[in-house]
Protein backbone atom coordinates (compact mmCIF):
# COMPACT_ATOMS: atom_id res chain seq x y z
CA UNK A 1 0.00 0.00 0.00
CA UNK A 2 2.07 3.38 -1.46
CA UNK A 3 1.03 6.24 0.26
CA UNK A 4 1.68 10.02 -0.24
CA UNK A 5 0.32 12.67 0.52
CA UNK A 6 1.52 16.31 0.14
CA UNK A 7 -1.44 18.88 -0.50
CA UNK A 8 -0.26 22.83 -1.99
CA UNK A 9 -1.26 24.79 1.00
CA UNK A 10 1.53 22.81 3.29
CA UNK A 11 3.89 24.49 1.07
CA UNK A 12 2.47 27.82 2.18
CA UNK A 13 2.09 25.85 5.36
CA UNK A 14 5.74 25.36 6.05
CA UNK A 15 7.17 28.69 4.21
CA UNK A 16 4.98 30.61 7.44
CA UNK A 17 6.71 28.43 9.82
CA UNK A 18 9.97 29.15 8.95
CA UNK A 19 9.43 32.79 9.03
CA UNK A 20 7.64 32.12 12.88
CA UNK A 21 9.95 30.76 14.15
CA UNK A 22 12.24 33.76 14.66
CA UNK A 23 9.02 34.93 16.41
CA UNK A 24 9.20 32.39 19.02
CA UNK A 25 11.06 30.81 22.10
CA UNK A 26 9.69 27.24 22.32
CA UNK A 27 8.28 24.85 20.00
CA UNK A 28 5.41 22.95 22.12
CA UNK A 29 5.01 19.88 19.62
CA UNK A 30 2.41 17.53 19.93
CA UNK A 31 3.18 13.54 18.65
CA UNK A 32 0.30 10.75 18.54
CA UNK A 33 1.43 8.91 21.74
CA UNK A 34 0.65 5.43 19.64
CA UNK A 35 3.16 6.45 16.74
CA UNK A 36 5.41 9.13 18.23
CA UNK A 37 7.78 9.05 15.58
CA UNK A 38 5.53 8.33 12.62
CA UNK A 39 3.93 11.54 13.60
CA UNK A 40 6.57 13.83 14.08
CA UNK A 41 7.53 15.83 11.25
CA UNK A 42 11.38 15.76 10.91
CA UNK A 43 11.62 19.21 9.57
CA UNK A 44 10.89 20.44 12.58
CA UNK A 45 13.97 19.56 14.20
CA UNK A 46 15.44 21.53 11.52
CA UNK A 47 13.27 24.46 11.65
CA UNK A 48 13.61 24.66 15.70
CA UNK A 49 17.24 23.79 15.87
CA UNK A 50 17.74 26.86 18.22
CA UNK A 51 14.86 26.46 19.93
CA UNK A 52 13.55 25.42 23.48
CA UNK A 53 11.25 22.11 22.91
CA UNK A 54 8.70 20.32 24.76
CA UNK A 55 6.74 16.87 23.13
CA UNK A 56 3.47 16.48 24.27
CA UNK A 57 2.42 13.03 24.13
CA UNK A 58 -0.58 13.45 23.27
CA UNK A 59 -4.05 10.88 23.01
CA UNK A 60 -2.18 8.86 25.68
CA UNK A 61 -5.27 7.23 26.63
CA UNK A 62 -5.33 5.82 23.35
CA UNK A 63 -1.68 4.33 23.70
CA UNK A 64 -0.09 1.68 25.89
CA UNK A 65 0.91 3.07 29.24
CA UNK A 66 3.89 1.16 29.51
CA UNK A 67 5.08 2.67 26.00
CA UNK A 68 4.22 6.05 27.00
CA UNK A 69 6.36 5.55 29.92
CA UNK A 70 8.93 4.22 27.61
CA UNK A 71 8.63 6.91 24.75
CA UNK A 72 8.92 9.44 27.77
CA UNK A 73 12.47 8.08 28.72
CA UNK A 74 13.14 7.60 25.10
CA UNK A 75 12.58 11.51 23.90
CA UNK A 76 13.96 12.85 27.40
CA UNK A 77 17.47 11.21 26.59
CA UNK A 78 17.74 12.82 23.33
CA UNK A 79 17.30 16.24 25.44
CA UNK A 80 13.55 16.82 24.69
CA UNK A 81 11.32 18.02 27.85
CA UNK A 82 8.01 15.31 27.48
CA UNK A 83 4.78 15.30 29.08
CA UNK A 84 1.62 12.92 28.37
CA UNK A 85 -1.54 14.22 28.00
CA UNK A 86 -4.99 13.68 26.64
CA UNK A 87 -5.93 16.83 25.14
CA UNK A 88 -9.79 16.32 25.01
CA UNK A 89 -9.82 15.18 28.82
CA UNK A 90 -7.36 17.98 29.88
CA UNK A 91 -5.46 14.92 31.53
CA UNK A 92 -1.76 16.19 32.17
CA UNK A 93 -2.14 19.73 30.68
CA UNK A 94 -1.78 21.23 34.67
CA UNK A 95 2.08 19.87 34.25
CA UNK A 96 2.64 21.85 31.18
CA UNK A 97 3.54 25.77 32.74
CA UNK A 98 6.05 24.46 34.94
CA UNK A 99 8.14 22.72 32.49
CA UNK A 100 7.27 25.82 29.81
CA UNK A 101 8.99 27.43 32.29
CA UNK A 102 12.27 25.17 33.24
CA UNK A 103 12.74 24.25 29.19
CA UNK A 104 12.99 28.64 29.17
CA UNK A 105 14.82 29.21 31.88
CA UNK A 106 17.87 30.53 29.57
CA UNK A 107 15.80 33.00 27.77
CA UNK A 108 14.31 34.19 31.24
CA UNK A 109 17.87 34.92 32.77
CA UNK A 110 18.97 36.71 29.45
CA UNK A 111 16.15 38.77 29.65
CA UNK A 112 16.59 39.61 33.20
CA UNK A 113 19.96 40.29 32.64
CA UNK A 114 18.96 42.40 30.24
CA UNK A 115 16.52 44.80 32.35
CA UNK A 116 13.26 43.12 30.59
CA UNK A 117 10.55 41.10 33.29
CA UNK A 118 7.70 39.81 32.37
CA UNK A 119 7.91 39.20 28.80
CA UNK A 120 5.89 36.65 28.29
CA UNK A 121 7.40 33.19 26.45
CA UNK A 122 6.26 32.81 23.13
CA UNK A 123 5.54 29.10 22.25
CA UNK A 124 4.41 27.62 18.68
CA UNK A 125 2.08 24.80 18.65
CA UNK A 126 3.32 22.39 15.70
CA UNK A 127 2.26 19.03 14.71
CA UNK A 128 0.90 17.13 12.04
CA UNK A 129 -2.43 16.83 10.45
CA UNK A 130 -5.15 15.46 12.92
CA UNK A 131 -2.75 15.12 16.46
CA UNK A 132 -4.87 17.60 18.25
CA UNK A 133 -2.92 20.66 18.24
CA UNK A 134 -6.50 22.91 18.35
CA UNK A 135 -8.16 20.66 20.63
CA UNK A 136 -5.10 20.90 23.06
CA UNK A 137 -4.87 25.09 22.65
CA UNK A 138 -8.89 24.93 23.27
CA UNK A 139 -8.31 22.24 26.38
CA UNK A 140 -5.35 24.54 28.17
CA UNK A 141 -6.87 27.89 27.35
CA UNK A 142 -10.09 27.22 29.16
CA UNK A 143 -12.03 27.93 26.08
CA UNK A 144 -13.00 27.47 22.57
CA UNK A 145 -10.14 30.13 20.82
CA UNK A 146 -9.59 27.89 17.89
CA UNK A 147 -11.69 26.04 14.99
CA UNK A 148 -11.21 22.27 15.67
CA UNK A 149 -12.23 19.27 13.35
CA UNK A 150 -12.02 16.05 12.70
CA UNK A 151 -10.27 16.37 9.24
CA UNK A 152 -6.64 16.80 8.62
CA UNK A 153 -5.45 20.59 8.13
CA UNK A 154 -8.84 22.55 9.41
CA UNK A 155 -6.78 25.01 11.10
CA UNK A 156 -5.58 27.62 8.18
CA UNK A 157 -4.59 30.74 9.24
CA UNK A 158 -2.06 31.79 11.90
CA UNK A 159 -3.77 32.45 15.40
CA UNK A 160 -1.98 33.81 18.86
CA UNK A 161 -3.53 33.10 21.94
CA UNK A 162 -2.59 34.74 25.20
CA UNK A 163 -3.26 31.90 28.15
CA UNK A 164 -1.74 34.54 30.73
CA UNK A 165 0.74 36.98 31.70
CA UNK A 166 3.91 34.53 31.02
CA UNK A 167 2.55 32.84 28.00
CA UNK A 168 1.58 32.80 24.63
CA UNK A 169 0.64 30.49 22.05
CA UNK A 170 1.02 30.60 18.36
CA UNK A 171 -1.12 27.66 16.66
CA UNK A 172 0.15 26.77 13.37
CA UNK A 173 -1.58 24.49 10.58
CA UNK A 174 -1.07 20.88 10.64
CA UNK A 175 1.91 19.97 7.53
CA UNK A 176 3.36 16.85 6.92
CA UNK A 177 6.68 16.74 5.05
CA UNK A 178 7.08 16.10 0.85
CA UNK A 179 7.85 12.14 0.85
CA UNK A 180 7.78 9.40 3.01
CA UNK A 181 10.92 7.28 2.48
CA UNK A 182 9.60 5.07 4.65
CA UNK A 183 6.21 3.65 3.84
CA UNK A 184 6.05 2.42 7.29
CA UNK A 185 5.28 5.57 8.04
CA UNK A 186 3.03 6.61 5.80
CA UNK A 187 0.95 3.31 6.61
CA UNK A 188 0.77 4.40 10.59
CA UNK A 189 -0.45 7.85 9.92
CA UNK A 190 -3.14 6.21 7.33
CA UNK A 191 -4.02 4.51 10.55
CA UNK A 192 -4.28 7.21 12.76
CA UNK A 193 -6.03 9.40 10.86
CA UNK A 194 -3.33 12.10 9.90
CA UNK A 195 -4.04 11.76 5.93
CA UNK A 196 -6.83 12.34 4.18
CA UNK A 197 -9.18 9.55 4.00
CA UNK A 198 -10.48 9.99 0.70
CA UNK A 199 -7.15 9.00 -1.15
CA UNK A 200 -7.10 6.09 0.51
CA UNK A 201 -8.10 2.42 -0.37
CA UNK A 202 -9.90 1.86 3.34
CA UNK A 203 -10.08 -1.87 2.72
CA UNK A 204 -6.94 -2.34 2.26
CA UNK A 205 -5.70 -0.08 5.08
CA UNK A 206 -8.19 -2.01 7.36
CA UNK A 207 -6.68 -5.30 6.12
CA UNK A 208 -3.29 -3.90 7.04
CA UNK A 209 -4.13 -3.03 10.74
CA UNK A 210 -5.64 -6.64 11.14
CA UNK A 211 -2.27 -7.86 10.41
CA UNK A 212 -0.66 -5.96 13.10
CA UNK A 213 -3.66 -7.33 15.44
CA UNK A 214 -2.79 -10.91 14.84
CA UNK A 215 1.21 -10.48 15.61
CA UNK A 216 0.54 -8.36 18.87
CA UNK A 217 -2.80 -7.72 19.75
CA UNK A 218 -4.97 -10.89 18.55
CA UNK A 219 -7.02 -10.51 22.01
CA UNK A 220 -8.59 -7.59 21.28
CA UNK A 221 -10.18 -9.45 17.57
CA UNK A 222 -11.76 -11.40 20.63
CA UNK A 223 -12.80 -8.86 22.89
CA UNK A 224 -14.71 -6.66 20.79
CA UNK A 225 -16.23 -8.57 17.63
CA UNK A 226 -15.83 -11.97 19.22
CA UNK A 227 -13.30 -13.40 16.70
CA UNK A 228 -10.67 -15.51 17.48
CA UNK A 229 -8.12 -14.76 14.65
CA UNK A 230 -6.08 -17.82 14.80
CA UNK A 231 -4.21 -18.34 11.51
CA UNK A 232 -7.12 -16.85 9.34
CA UNK A 233 -6.05 -14.32 6.56
CA UNK A 234 -6.61 -10.91 7.28
CA UNK A 235 -9.43 -10.74 4.39
CA UNK A 236 -11.16 -14.16 6.18
CA UNK A 237 -11.33 -12.02 9.53
CA UNK A 238 -12.48 -8.78 7.85
CA UNK A 239 -15.57 -10.94 6.38
CA UNK A 240 -15.94 -12.19 9.76
CA UNK A 241 -16.50 -8.84 11.32
CA UNK A 242 -18.53 -8.21 8.79
CA UNK A 243 -20.99 -10.73 9.61
CA UNK A 244 -20.91 -9.84 13.17
CA UNK A 245 -21.32 -6.83 12.56
CA UNK A 246 -23.89 -6.78 10.32
CA UNK A 247 -22.21 -5.08 7.31
CA UNK A 248 -24.13 -6.89 4.70
CA UNK A 249 -25.72 -5.76 1.35
CA UNK A 250 -28.73 -7.68 -0.29
CA UNK A 251 -28.62 -10.78 -0.32
CA UNK A 252 -26.66 -11.06 2.68
CA UNK A 253 -23.43 -10.01 0.80
CA UNK A 254 -20.83 -9.04 2.91
CA UNK A 255 -20.34 -5.17 2.35
CA UNK A 256 -16.05 -5.34 3.29
CA UNK A 257 -15.83 -1.23 2.97
CA UNK A 258 -18.92 -1.00 5.59
CA UNK A 259 -17.09 -3.31 7.57
CA UNK A 260 -13.18 -1.75 6.87
CA UNK A 261 -14.30 1.84 8.20
CA UNK A 262 -16.05 0.05 11.22
CA UNK A 263 -12.60 -1.30 11.75
CA UNK A 264 -10.79 1.67 11.14
CA UNK A 265 -13.43 4.27 13.37
CA UNK A 266 -13.38 1.86 16.48
CA UNK A 267 -9.42 1.79 16.15
CA UNK A 268 -8.90 5.48 15.82
CA UNK A 269 -11.70 6.25 19.03
CA UNK A 270 -10.24 3.88 21.29
CA UNK A 271 -13.00 0.91 21.22
CA UNK A 272 -10.43 -1.54 20.48
CA UNK A 273 -8.25 -0.91 23.85
CA UNK A 274 -4.82 0.61 24.15
CA UNK A 275 -2.95 0.34 21.22
CA UNK A 276 0.45 1.49 20.57
CA UNK A 277 1.51 1.14 16.93
CA UNK A 278 5.44 1.61 17.43
CA UNK A 279 7.69 1.03 20.03
CA UNK A 280 11.24 2.85 20.33
CA UNK A 281 13.23 -0.29 19.89
CA UNK A 282 12.92 0.21 16.39
CA UNK A 283 14.74 3.39 16.46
Amino acid sequence: MNIQWYPGHMTKARRAMEEDIRLIDLIIELVDARAPMASRNPDIDELGKTKARLILLNKSDLAEERWNRVWTEWFQAKGFSVIEVNSRSGAGLKRINPVVQKACQEKIERDRRRGIVNRPIRAMVAGIPNVGKSTFINSFAGKACTKTGNKPGVTKGKQWIRLNKSLELLDTPGILWPKFEDQQVGLYLAMLGSINDEILNQEELALELLKLFQNRYPEILDTRYGISPGQDSPVSILERIAVVRGCLQKGAERDLLKAARLLIDDFRSGKLGRITLEIPSAF
